[in-house]
């Protein structure tokens, strides 16, 4: 079957930009890019960790350059988004992985924290692409893709400002895509499961089907290479999942209140 984007094909020498790579999934798609012969420049709001990455994973073959940005100053946007422009001609990859994660239940509700979460995993992304649209709609061609989470595939326990963010980035690419396919322009939605970061830390619970960073980032690379737009992993969570939201409420809510023990 005919992906439904085009394929990306080899990493080496492509112009890569990720956003949110001073950590976790993003710290390891510079390392797995950079090994491939990638041209990097990498973002977030922690320069010194970011600096720290560009000297452990830079190579002869591979330049990793340093861009600080704030995802929710739109300022700090501006500026960086000028930056990449002037250093490349073109952008074949825009990798959006920034966000915060932090539970929250009924009990604990505070709209600041709320207002947070949707600033960054929302809006975040949303304020880079006003910048980049242009860039790639001239180009005629690249990639965007955005780390969404199984989260936002329907609502979970502890999940009352995450998984509402992450379920308006699913309708959101989505939409992006149905616009930029015809354009010669992919699109990619990453769905991770539990990934083993700073923000899944915090959890208080066992998380099933925990991944490393670095196998996420060959998930990643896999499915961009094959052009997917639904990239999600690992198979055996993400799957059972999908099948979940497929039920009628009823089952739904009594699967999780059983086997869900938050």
């Amino acid at each position: 079957m005919k992906p439904l984007n085009p394929k990306f094909g080899s990493f080496n020498n492509k112009n890569i930009w990720i956003i949110g790579a001073s950590s976790g999934i993003g710290e390891a798609c510079t390392k797995l890019f950079s090994a491939q012969g990638a041209n990097l420049i990498i973002s977030g709001r922690r320069v010194d960790a970011l600096e720290a990455i560009s000297a452990s994973y830079s190579t002869s073959n591979s330049a990793i350059k340093v861009i600080p940005m704030d995802v929710n100053d739109e300022d700090s946007v501006n500026t960086a988004s000028q930056q990449v422009n002037e250093q490349w001609q073109r952008i074949d990859l825009l990798l959006f992985v920034s966000g915060i994660y932090e539970p929250i239940r009924a009990d604990k509700f505070v709209f600041s924290k709320v207002f947070k979460t949707i600033n960054t995993n929302l809006l975040g992304p949303m304020r880079v692409l006003e910048k980049a649209l242009p860039r790639f709609l001239s180009q005629g061609n690249g990639h965007i893709a955005i780390v969404s989470s199984v989260a936002g595939y329907s609502g979970l326990p502890k999940s009352l400002a995450y998984g509402p963010t992450k379920a308006a980035l699913i309708n959101f690419l989505e939409a992006l895509y149905y616009d930029l396919s015809p354009k010669g322009i992919g699109v990619h939605l990453i769905s991770p499961g539990f990934v083993a970061t700073p923000a899944t830390a915090q959890n208080d619970f066992e998380m099933p089907a925990l991944i490393t960073p670095e196998a996420a980032a060959l998930y990643i690379a896999k499915g961009l290479s094959n052009g997917d737009f639904d990239i999600h992993f690992p198979k055996r969570f993400t799957l059972f999942l999908k099948f979940l939201r497929l039920l009628p409420y009823r089952l739904y809510f009594w699967i999780l209140k059983t086997f869900i023990k938050i």
